[in-house]
């Protein structure tokens, strides 16, 4: 996103509701890196929201499902998006929030008097094109005028697709559908690119973009990475940036100490993502920056990239953009080991 957003760090952490709240976005932002706050999550609907957390958390799996819809009726209360927002600029950190497209509009002018540094626009799947007969289309050119921090938009996993987004004017877009440990994308749609696949063909759309002559976008792959050399395997295919939830919900810092659950497990029709239980594994700072405790890849996101960049003769990500890959991952089980080992989701079967 060129000088309008620089991180020290290139790791997002994804706008997950047990994952984020305003002091795990500040403890990021510390680190060098950027949590994205949920907009239409616990967080803005309830003034305090760790009950509600704790109430998911501590929820049997045959009836999390149902709690969430419950406590997801709430409506979101503006003055709590300013409040939120406000609380994360105040400790000196970057600060990013995720809207569903059917209301960034009305939110973008909210954001940025709060002082919001990124708006994130996020959907299963969004297009340029995108239609809808329940609210107005989304114009995000229009969106991109009107925003004077810069607009990042997904999920998306197609080269004509990202392209398209691209010409728009947007800063960056999120790389994937259905790769997350929380999601159920994949068995309820039947729609999902692996990530490695995906990643490359955005990034091709990136620089084909800019030999147009447009600015770069950043390619941010989301979701799908359990362990540092996942995290490699984002960059080497084109990522300039990564986007994470589930490693992070297992941080001493996160929202719920030590669960996820997707966007879109709450859906009152149709939820598409699944509770899952991570458990407690190490302090935020351990799993991005190490020192590593283990020897699993858990831990030290970071060193694993700089390690990963000098075997292979990378002197910066760029460069290790162009390394060559050989990658077969399964479709359906990617990044699902949570809900495999814990038969929930796309696991129980």
């Amino acid at each position: 996103m060129g000088e309008r957003f620089k991180l020290s760090l290139p790791v997002w952490g994804s706008a997950m509701d047990g994952v984020v709240d305003v002091d795990f976005a500040i403890a990021m932002g510390k680190l060098g890196g950027v949590a994205v706050l949920n907009l239409d999550g616990v967080h803005t609907r309830y003034q305090d929201s760790a009950p509600i957390i704790k109430r998911i958390a501590e929820a049997d799996k045959s009836q999390v499902n149902a709690l969430l819809k419950e406590v997801y009726r709430e409506p979101v209360k503006p003055h709590l998006i300013s409040e939120r927002i406000k609380a994360i600029k105040a400790a000196g950190v970057p600060c990013a929030v995720s809207t569903i497209p059917a209301r960034a509009g009305e939110r973008a002018e909210v954001v940025q008097k709060a002082g919001a540094d990124v708006l994130v626009v996020q959907g299963t799947v969004l297009t340029a094109r995108h239609s809808s007969k329940s609210y107005h289309q989304l114009s995000f050119e229009d969106l991109v005028r009107a925003c004077d921090i810069p607009v990042v938009v997904g999920n998306c996993v197609h080269y004509e697709t990202a392209l398209e987004l691209m010409e728009t004017g947007i800063a960056g877009i999120l790389v994937g559908v259905g790769p997350g440990a929380a999601c159920t994308t994949r068995g309820v749609l039947g729609v999902g690119v692996p990530q490695v696949t995906a990643t490359a063909d955005v990034a091709a759309a990136r620089d084909e973009h800019m030999r147009r002559g447009g600015m770069r976008v950043a390619v941010i792959t989301d979701g799908g990475m359990r362990i540092g050399a996942d995290v490699c395997k984002a960059f080497a295919s084109g990522a300039d940036a990564v986007m994470i939830g589930t490693p992070l919900a297992g941080a001493e810092e996160s929202a719920s100490k030590g669960f996820n659950w997707g966007m879109a497990t709450p859906d009152p029709n149709l939820p598409r993502g699944t509770r899952i239980h991570v458990g407690t594994k190490a302090t935020l700072h351990e799993i991005l920056m190490g020192p590593a405790r283990v020897d699993d890849g858990s831990q030290n996101f970071a060193g694993a990239l700089r390690s990963a960049l000098g075997v292979c003769g990378a002197r910066d990500i760029p460069e290790f953009q162009h390394v060559e890959m050989v990658i077969a991952p399964s479709i359906t089980s990617e990044g699902k080991s949570f809900q495999q080992a814990q038969h929930v989701g796309m696991g129980k079967s």
